[in-house]
């Protein structure tokens, strides 16, 4: 094996890491909050990502972007919490095309209840992953990444 071969390995094998990682979260992430408030994680981070705007709407490409799924998806997926009463739509009165997305006050108290859950599931999973010699390393650059 050649020095291009040993790097090709060395980035396959952090991605391997960092996908289990991320498989082990999302898990425990399902779970935790699935059991507790009937959120899945992509749900939660519909309502996070709108929590964030500090009383402000988001446009849903915005909303796409921050959720990382497509634009259909998105729309789906917003359409089911609006559903619940959890988010509203509001045209924007600058461009008719244009269409916000907000919490509603259900959708906010739900966040409420949601976010404690969330984050303390979150360092339960990260706990546990760091006590894993292959996750370990991947937990440690995130905790340096979130102190830098």
């Amino acid at each position: 094996m050649g020095i291009a071969d040993d790097a090709v390995e060395i980035r396959a094998q952090g991605w391997r890491r960092l996908a289990a990682l991320h498989g082990l979260l999302e898990s425990a992430l399902e779970r935790s909050l699935g059991d507790s408030v009937e959120l899945s994680v992509v749900e939660y981070t519909v309502l996070d990502a709108l929590d964030r705007q500090d009383g402000w709407h988001m446009r849903m490409q915005q909303l796409a972007r921050a959720t990382a799924l497509s634009p259909s998806a998105t729309t789906r997926l917003v359409t089911r919490l609006e559903d619940r009463g959890l988010l509203t739509r509001v045209l924007c009165a600058d461009d008719r095309r244009g269409i916000y997305t907000e919490l509603t006050p259900a959708g906010r108290d739900l966040y409420e209840r949601a976010h404690p859950i969330h984050d303390e599931t979150l360092r339960r999973a990260l706990e546990d992953a760091a006590a894993q010699p292959e996750l370990a390393p991947v937990v440690e650059a995130l905790h340096d990444l979130a102190l830098a």
